[in-house]
């Protein structure tokens, strides 16, 4: 019997597949104008987004595997929200323009960072990180429901330093690391592999 944590093959890896699968419905749900299904399949990435991580230490399935699938779907997830709310909220978002450009602007920095040093994207998932992306997601219910812009305006620029944050962690270590918690966690790791042998 093959040992569970060398399979790729783990419910926190198909929760994190299941925002690749959902990608492809919520661009077609929102090209056909459907918003109240777009944002119900949204919701459910969202849930996935939050359980895989919480689901892979619960059952010890962590991995660096499943770390840079999650960075993946992030990605991707990310970028279709934003196609997908320009087709079906136009006038929000060329309004919140800005706001919106520091969103995937905040997807798309680590990630180009970690392809210049190490030729891959990174998968530190920092508490910032966490903190911006529950804060993005629930912002932007409230905008495209109608409420006040200034939550998501708020949850652009955590997205932007939580970015900040994560090329700090990538121009300080020597190679890529999954699961680094802040920076703080990233300068104790350098100087833990600085300090001499006894």
């Amino acid at each position: 019997m093959n040992d569970l944590r060398d399979s790729r093959l783990t419910l926190p890896n198909a929760l994190t597949g299941f925002r690749f699968v959902a990608s492809p419905g919520l661009l077609w749900l929102a090209w056909q104008g459907y918003r109240l299904a777009f944002m119900s399949l949204l919701a459910l990435a969202f849930l996935t987004d939050l359980l895989d991580g919480f689901v892979a230490r619960r059952t010890g399935q962590v991995s660096s595997f499943g770390a840079a699938l999650d960075s993946w779907a992030d990605v991707i997830t990310y970028l279709t929200i934003a196609i997908c709310c320009w087709w079906l909220w136009p006038d929000i978002v060329e309004r919140e323009l800005l706001y919106v450009g520091l969103i995937v602007g905040s997807c798309l920095l680590p990630a180009g960072a970690g392809l210049l040093k190490f030729g891959r994207f990174t998968s530190y998932h920092t508490w910032t990180v966490k903190l911006a992306a529950a804060a993005m997601g629930l912002t932007l219910y409230v905008l495209f429901l109608g409420g006040p812009a200034q939550p998501f305006r708020i949850a652009a620029v955590l997205c932007l330093l939580s970015a900040v944050e994560e090329v700090a962690i990538t121009w300080l270590l020597s190679k890529p690391e999954c699961n680094v918690p802040s920076f703080w966690h990233a300068l104790k790791m350098r100087d833990k592999k600085n300090l001499p042998a006894p």
